[in-house]
């Protein structure tokens, strides 16, 4: 496979990492929004009596898709019992996934330990692993680690590390700069999430895009993913461990979810270890955040139940609220994919060239569209960046739509 180690694609993920800080602390500080206009979209839906049967009202669906329409949101899918109830978008279009590659990786995590020749002990120290860091090595303390830690984002190490952004000021908030007691503080930390990476690599001796690519993707039936939708992103002046970035359509992205609602098993084949679909929603750590990130577990997302979401419920997300919600009770998958191309070829200057802060810079580009002679643009309506409490709105819409 080919590595890549260029500093713009390290700058592009450096600043989606502010980015997706800024929006989880501050939800845009609340921004309104005005009443976007509605963009011609071909939607593909099953027709009212399916729909019914499957679980949903159709004219709440209409709801959704009509708000999703305003949105720009780019592929939209909803699964119920294997069935694509309504899809809109380029289904086969490879979209970076941003942030979901951590529950991607968390899926090739349990997708080895399923494996009779599997050598990875979920309670293995990084000191038995042999893993440390550099420039900065990590202390006796910080080496009792384990892979366990690692996924349960609480290893309690604030080390510096490949496309973090501005993820220091919150990591710098939660674990202090002294020692913490591995496994007592959750962080969202790509430090955890980058070394887990280095240990899976090390223990089985398979690159990340391999593995995912003969154990995951081929079993499931993914359609448009081959290891070339892997990169690596690396940041040698501050850790030695390196973040493995995925590209995926929709259309793939809904079989990864599809697998954990069929409990890991595919055709009779177990592709996950048995219980690793159940572990993030039982064993999780709050956030602090509430709301649809309440809690976090095994690198997936919990909603709490004020969302209306059912118990059980776990979702992955990225920049720009790219998203694969997996909804057990309904035996429902739902993605949500939006090209942040367009957005961040804005925000980029914005912040290289001007000088401005990733808030004031996402700020400046939200109103940018509302005003009015900017509403009708291509960018405000196919390109803008679509916000949490766009995506807290749509996530209600589909809660209200289901019978």
């Amino acid at each position: 496979m080919k590595r890549r180690y260029l500093l713009g694609a390290l700058v592009f993920v450096t600043i989606a990492a502010s980015l997706l800080t800024y929006l989880i602390q501050t939800g845009e500080r609340g921004l309104a929004r005005q009443t976007q206009p509605s963009r011609d979209i071909d939607v593909t839906r099953l027709d009212a009596s399916e729909i019914k049967s499957l679980g949903w009202d159709p004219k709440g669906l209409d709801v959704v898709f009509n708000y999703a329409a305003s949105l720009s949101t780019d592929a939209f899918m909803i699964v119920t019992d294997g069935q694509r109830v309504g899809t809109f978008g380029d289904l086969s279009k490879l979209y970076n996934v941003h942030s979901i590659r951590k529950s991607l990786l968390s899926a090739v995590i349990g997708q080895h330990l399923a494996l009779p020749e599997n050598h990875l002990r979920l309670d293995a120290t990084l000191m038995e692993l042999g893993i440390d860091d550099a420039p900065i090595s990590l202390t006796n303390l910080q080496r009792k680690t384990t892979v366990r830690h690692l996924l349960q984002s609480v290893s309690g190490i604030n080390h510096p590390a490949a496309a973090s952004g501005s993820l220091r000021e919150e990591i710098d908030k939660r674990l202090g700069h002294a020692e913490n007691q591995p496994g007592t503080i959750w962080a969202y930390n790509n430090w955890d999430y980058n070394t887990l990476t280095t240990v899976f690599e090390n223990v089985t001796g398979s690159e990340v895009a391999v593995a995912f690519e003969d154990r995951i993707a081929k079993p499931i039936g993914m359609q448009d993913f081959d290891r070339s939708a892997v990169s690596y992103l690396s940041d040698p002046q501050k850790s030695e461990h390196k973040a493995a970035m995925f590209k995926m359509s929709a259309r793939d992205l809904a079989r990864v979810g599809t697998l954990y609602l069929n409990h890991g098993v595919v055709d009779g084949q177990r592709v996950l270890v048995e219980n690793w679909t159940s572990l993030m929603s039982e064993d999780f750590a709050e956030t602090g955040y509430g709301g649809l990130r309440m809690g976090h577990g095994y690198l997936w997302w919990i909603p709490a139940t004020e969302t209306g979401l059912p118990e059980g419920t776990f979702w992955a997300w990225g920049l720009g609220n790219q998203a694969l919600m997996v909804i057990p009770e309904w035996n429902t998958v739902v993605v949500h994919q939006s090209d942040t191309t367009e957005f961040l070829k804005r925000f980029i200057p914005l912040i290289s060239g001007e000088n401005m802060t990733g808030e004031a810079a996402i700020e400046q580009l939200i109103f940018s569209c509302l005003k009015r002679a900017a509403r009708e643009t291509e960018y405000c309506i196919e390109h803008r960046f679509t916000t949490k409490r766009e995506f807290k709105q749509l996530m209600s819409l589909i809660v209200a739509a289901r019978e």
